[in-house]
C-alpha cells in the first residue's frame, strides 16, 4: 500500500474549522486527504505545533527544516520520497501522484460515487 505523509506547519487543528476563522485551504486539504483514505492510500499527518519530535526525528524532515526554516511547510512524502515542499497539493495532484483515476474516468455523475 502507499503511503503519503504531511508535515504541517504550527496549527491549532489540521481541519481548518478551529480559532476565530475558517481556513478554506485547510478544509480542502483535509477534504483532499480523507478522499485520499477512501482510496486505500494510507495518509500519515503531523502538526509542528503538537508533534514536534516527528519532525525532529525524521532527518529529511529536520534538515529540510535546517535549510529554509517552516517556510518550507508543509512537506509532502511519498512514500519516504518528497513530493512537495511549501504548498498542500490539489486532488488532481494528489491523483496523478498515485495514479487514480479522475471521476470522468470511472463512469460517474459529476458529485456521484468518484467524489
Amino acid at each position: 500500500m502507499k503511503s503519503l505523509t504531511v508535515y504541517d506547519p504550527p496549527l491549532c487543528c489540521s481541519s481548518g474549522v478551529c480559532g476565530p476563522s475558517v481556513d478554506d485551504e485547510l478544509v480542502r486539504v483535509n477534504a483532499d486527504l480523507e478522499w485520499l483514505k477512501k482510496q486505500g492510500v494510507e495518509v500519515t499527518r503531523f502538526n509542528l505545533a503538537q508533534q514536534p519530535m516527528e519532525f525532529a526525528s525524521n532527518e529529511k524532515v529536520k534538515t529540510l527544516l535546517q535549510e529554509a526554516g517552516q517556510e518550507a511547510l508543509p512537506l509532502i512524502f511519498l512514500d519516504g520520497h518528497l513530493v512537495a515542499s511549501r504548498f498542500y497539493p490539489t486532488r488532481e495532484q494528489l491523483r496523478s501522484l498515485f495514479d487514480l483515476a479522475s471521476d470522468s474516468d470511472c463512469g460517474c455523475a459529476p458529485g456521484g460515487c468518484c467524489s
